[in-house]
């Protein structure tokens, strides 16, 4: 059948005259031409509208990406900015949470502590003070006077009699009174001074601290610190805070006196 279409067609066009055959040819060509134009351009808008399409979807995917990014750094922002704001209050509490309970009296001319809570007279203790003088001043190992508060705790838990070197504890047990033997143990009281005169109290490192040379304890003995007997400061350390007061006086402790046997009042009284 192809065959015969072709031979018939080619007949067809044998007797044609060659001007219109040519002409014909011409036309036939510039058909052709103008089909694959426009097949190449039905093909472009198909790749442009395809382009297009992969390009909005890109962007949508983009803008999805872009949004879960953002979404995820502003948690990750907000979540680190909550962290450092919560540190901040709990600073703040902290450092507003001092002890205003508890009171201190030191007295270096009796060589004793007084413990007060809310003004009442709780505790008396022995102490020690400096061997060499009363001072404020760097370097001359004197125990300073006026108002100091307590800055830091320092050795909570620990067993007593336990060596302390550079407010650490070593794991040495020093026992009481070994000869030769005087280094801080059992606990650290350290002590900054709130007053022009002894602000350098918490550069010099003054303490109150246990002492091994616990028969030392009421006369004067130590490096500027003020000692106590292991088992006194352990107890003093568990009940008072950081922030409470400290005061080193050049005068006897005013301290109430013991009141007589209403038995003892009526004979002096005869």
């Amino acid at each position: 059948m192809a065959g015969v279409v072709a031979g018939v067609v080619a007949g067809v066009v044998a007797g044609v005259p060659t001007g219109v055959t040519e002409a014909g040819g011409i036309l036939f060509t510039a058909m052709s031409g103008l089909t694959t134009r426009r097949r190449e351009m039905s093909q472009s808008r198909i790749f442009i509208r395809g382009g297009s399409s992969l390009l909005v979807a890109g962007s949508r995917e983009n803008a999805e990406l872009r949004d879960g990014l953002s979404w995820i750094l502003s948690r990750a922002v907000f979540h680190q900015i909550f962290r450092l704001f919560s540190v901040v209050v709990v600073f703040f509490f902290a450092s507003c949470a001092k002890d205003r309970i508890h009171t201190m009296v030191v007295s270096v001319p009796e060589q004793r502590m007084a413990l007060y809570t809310k003004g009442e007279l709780t505790r008396v203790y022995d102490v020690s003070t400096s061997r060499f003088c009363v001072s404020c001043r760097p370097g001359t190992n004197g125990t300073p006077l006026g108002r100091h508060e307590i800055a830091k705790k320092i050795g909570g838990g620990l067993p007593a009699g336990m060596k302390i070197k550079s407010r650490r504890p070593t794991g040495e047990i020093v026992p009481v009174n070994s000869p030769g033997r005087d280094p801080i143990v059992s606990r650290i009281l350290w002590l900054e001074g709130m007053e022009r005169e002894n602000r350098s109290s918490y550069s010099r490192m003054i303490y109150i601290h246990g002492t091994p040379e616990e028969w030392r304890i009421g006369h004067p003995a130590s490096f500027g610190c003020i000692r106590m007997r292991s088992r006194d400061v352990i107890e003093l350390f568990d009940i008072v805070g950081e922030g409470a007061v400290v005061d080193i006086v050049d005068r006897p402790l005013d301290l109430p006196q013991p009141q007589q046997p209403a038995v003892e009042v009526a004979q002096a009284g005869r």
